[in-house]
């Protein structure tokens, strides 16, 4: 380790990399003038790349963390023929003429602006129509495979996510709790624990399994930049 952090004594990246390896030994890969850590594996030869191309740069997070740097993240493919990157290159021009926004837009569905919040759908009335189809369609098709429909609130007490765990294990995702009366209120970020409280208002017996609830329901998720283009 001593070692690598004098090759890389400039590079506070790799420095830290470095510091969380378990081993003292750290592989390195050399390719001409450039080393770099070596997590593996790599071809021995950069001539047994056939095919690559860089296809685009992005801002990126220090290791996703937005309270880190902004760093250049440079995405590229590689493929052992040239046939095989033509027909890749092919679907991805394919998709972005698909691209769910680019469509939104054209066809005037819905909207996506900054006035409102990165990442917030304004439904138009033609995009509303498809939507109530699509949503008309999927009722229909649950209910036919014997599932019941159920609507729940869209926020709950902050007491009720701590006793599930969601409150520890997804905090990163939550928005700030809202005080209402003294107590603390949390926008869902899933349906299942409305489902469970209906569940448990009476006593079930094994007769009535299994029992399928079902909601289209609206969640609620902190989501970093970079990640709402799903």
């Amino acid at each position: 380790k001593e070692e690598a952090r004098r090759l890389f004594a400039a590079q506070p990246y790799k420095l830290e990399l470095i510091d969380e390896l378990p081993d003292e030994k750290v592989s390195l890969y050399q390719q001409g003038s450039f080393v770099d850590l070596c997590r593996g594996p790599h071809v021995s030869s950069s001539g047994e790349i056939k095919a690559f191309k860089l296809i685009s740069i992005a801002g990126a997070y220090w290791r996703g963390d937005e309270h880190r740097p902004m760093l250049q993240r440079i995405y590229g493919v590689a493929f052992n023929t040239k046939e095989a990157l033509a027909e890749h290159l092919k679907k991805l021009d394919e998709a972005a003429r698909r691209d769910h926004r680019k469509l939104g837009k054209e066809l005037d569905l819905f909207s996506i602006q900054d006035e409102f919040g990165p990442g917030l759908v304004l439904w138009h009335p033609k995009g509303a129509i498809i939507r109530r189809i699509i949503e008309d369609f999927w009722k229909d098709e649950h209910i036919k495979r014997g599932y019941d429909i159920v609507y729940t609130p869209h926020i709950a007490r902050m007491n009720l996510w701590k006793t599930s765990g969601h409150l520890e294990f997804y905090k990163d995702y939550l928005y700030s709790p809202m005080d209402v009366e003294g107590q603390k209120y949390i926008l869902k970020p899933m349906n299942c624990l409305g489902h469970i409280l209906i569940y448990k208002t009476k006593l079930r017996s094994y007769r009535e399994l299994p029992i399928r609830y079902a909601e289209l329901g609206t969640v609620y998720r902190y989501e970093r930049s970079g990640v709402l283009h799903g």
